[in-house]
């Protein structure tokens, strides 16, 4: 069962060869530890640029990253986070908005969405390039990780906003099931903490964030929210790596100094 459930996980979430089967699709939208299981097979092919992490510039480091993230994870996401750019963008109901995220014209708030996104994924992907390999790696897999772990916590804790994707994953999902997803995240956040720690919760972190919004703003969550949540949660989660190691490097620094 949990097998057919990330492979039906990867079957959506990236551009895998695993096949497409209606078992493994209902396996995956029953299972919300899936999507973090998922997060591990991608994080480890995108974080392969990284094991060159201090023998190779860190900006050729993070355009092969920026690279293997299009090529293994697509581009389906990305266009979950330009649509929710064009609603939040949007004055009127959840009803215009969830109009607008329907509406194949690219606007403004996708654009300024989706820019924000890369840049950031881009800038946070230069600074983990900085980082050991035996650290960068890590982080690198965790973000995916924490990423996946986004969208898990959207299936276990929103509300759907119109029958789709999102109705579909949340059906039978509820607070409590997310137990099963953070254990399956747990290896990710001990691999190199505090980065990978702080990795994997910045995607959750997302969500609830996300979830809220969405609540207010578009009558609740939908699959473009999910796509938003994995592009956020994967940069945010990069960043906030960084950040956690330097305090440790700090920390470390003003004890032996001390």
């Amino acid at each position: 069962m949990v097998l057919t459930a990330v492979r039906g996980a990867l079957g959506f979430l990236s551009r895998l060869p695993v096949g497409h089967s209606e078992a493994a699709w209902d396996a995956f939208t029953a299972t919300p530890a899936a999507f973090p299981l998922a997060g591990y097979a991608v994080g480890a092919l995108v974080a392969a640029p990284f094991l060159a992490a201090g023998a190779v510039p860190p900006p050729v480091v993070a355009a092969a990253y920026l690279a293997g993230v299009v090529l293994v994870a697509g581009v389906n996401h990305a266009d979950g986070l330009a649509d929710l750019g064009d609603a939040a963008a949007v004055h009127g109901d959840a009803a215009e908005r969830r109009e607008v995220m329907r509406d194949t014209t690219v606007g403004v708030g996708a654009v300024l969405a989706l820019g924000t996104a890369i840049a950031g994924l881009a800038l946070g992907a230069l600074a983990v390039a900085g980082l050991p390999p035996l650290v960068a790696v890590p982080v690198v897999l965790a973000a995916e990780v924490g990423a996946k772990g986004a969208m898990a916590t959207l299936a276990c804790l929103g509300e759907p906003s119109h029958d789709g994707f999102g109705a579909t994953v949340l059906d039978g999902n509820a607070p409590r099931d997310l137990a099963l997803p953070a254990v399956a995240a747990l290896p990710a956040a001990l691999l190199a903490p505090p980065a990978t720690l702080a990795a994997v919760v910045a995607g959750p972190l997302v969500a609830v964030a996300l979830d809220r919004w969405a609540g207010r703003r578009l009558g609740g969550v939908g699959g473009d929210v999910f796509g938003a949540a994995n592009e956020l949660g994967r940069a945010l989660a990069l960043h906030a790596a960084v950040l956690a190691w330097t305090l440790l490097d700090w920390g470390v620094l003003a004890w032996t100094r001390w």
